[in-house]
């Protein structure tokens, strides 16, 4: 497996540039950086184009909503320049709160809009003339003339990685994405929940395009400490479990509730919509934040690197969490090489 970790929201970019470059050190193959409604993405990935020289740098996620394919093509195509062909976007719909509340845009058929976002990409990237017309966008409109990319990018063919969860989604990401970025990733439930969407996808699947990569990790702590550890992420899981959406529609709540966490999922909800904060991230099952991480003694971590390998995972996504991240990077790249 490779080695990725994400740039989370939020602090000084400069440091976390640093960070990364002693993480490329180390053996780090990719770096993903999150945007949300936070800084955005692509403007972070040129600083860190600059600031290293091997690690691949990938936008987990830019929502397909804000930006019009072309604008994501050309994203795509000057950092894949500057950054000389290191790029990797990740796309996704996101969910109504960041779509509707924060940029003010319908959301609406996110499973079509994103492959039609995608194939608009991936024709622009080879500078061909594009004309397309489909249900979410119609290039050019009436009365212009199609364009083709002005620049020539270092590849024709930038790898676009699709964050995705409900099964068409990732049934989709199969059958057309070069990758596919889950989240809150159970490697002992993925094959009972996603197996039949990622098959589909898969039979489906252009033979131009190379074997699905498949993202996926957690927090990775080696130590005694296991408790201690994976209370420090329960506020992470609270939110999104309760807090990105609403009650009527949550992607990540569906999530736990289809790995089998029905009432433990609606009370995490109900008290975090409810602003009990602490109470919500109480109930998250120390189970669940056991399967969806990696914290324990070393021969443990080693174990659930081999059960994310073994689930199909080929690029473990890891938050590392001690007194020497940088080392523990290390020793992981060691572990999943």
């Amino acid at each position: 497996m490779r080695l990725s970790t994400t740039l989370t929201h939020g602090g000084d970019p400069r440091a976390a540039a640093e960070q990364v470059a002693a993480f490329e050190a180390a053996g780090l193959d990719t770096v993903w950086v999150a945007e949300g409604y936070g800084f955005d993405s692509p403007t972070l990935m040129g600083y860190l184009a600059a600031r290293t020289s091997t690690v691949e740098i990938g936008s987990a996620i830019l929502n397909v909503y804000s930006r019009t394919p072309a604008l994501l093509a050309q994203t795509a195509a000057g950092l894949d320049s500057v950054s000389g062909g290191r790029a990797v976007i990740g796309l996704g719909a996101s969910g109504p709160q960041v779509v509707e509340g924060w940029h003010g845009v319908p959301y609406a058929r996110p499973v079509g809009r994103t492959k039609e976002v995608v194939e608009i990409m991936r024709a622009a990237l080879r500078r061909e003339r594009v004309e397309h017309d489909g249900p979410s966008f119609q290039v050019p409109l009436p009365g212009s003339r199609p364009l083709k990319l002005m620049s020539r990018p270092p590849r024709t063919s930038v790898p676009i990685y699709l964050a995705a969860l409900g099964p068409k989604s990732v049934e989709g990401a199969a059958s057309y994405a070069d990758g596919w970025l889950p989240f809150l990733y159970s490697p002992e439930d993925a094959a009972r929940v996603w197996g039949d969407a990622l098959a589909a996808g898969a039979a489906a699947r252009s033979a131009d395009l190379a074997p699905l990569e498949i993202v996926a990790g957690g927090v990775v702590a080696v130590g005694e400490d296991v408790k201690g550890v994976l209370d420090l992420v329960r506020p992470v899981f609270a939110r999104y479990i309760g807090g990105m959406g609403s009650r009527r529609k949550n992607f990540y709540n569906d999530l736990i509730r289809w790995y089998g966490y029905e009432d433990e999922a609606r009370r995490i909800q109900e008290l975090y919509l409810d602003g009990k904060k602490r109470e919500a991230e109480a109930a998250v099952p120390l189970e669940l934040l056991e399967r969806v991480n990696l914290v324990g003694p070393a021969s443990y971590v080693k174990e659930r690197i081999e059960a994310f390998r073994e689930s199909g995972v080929t690029n473990l996504q890891v938050t590392p969490v001690g007194d020497d991240a940088t080392e523990l990077v290390r020793r992981l790249k060691e572990w999943s090489t």
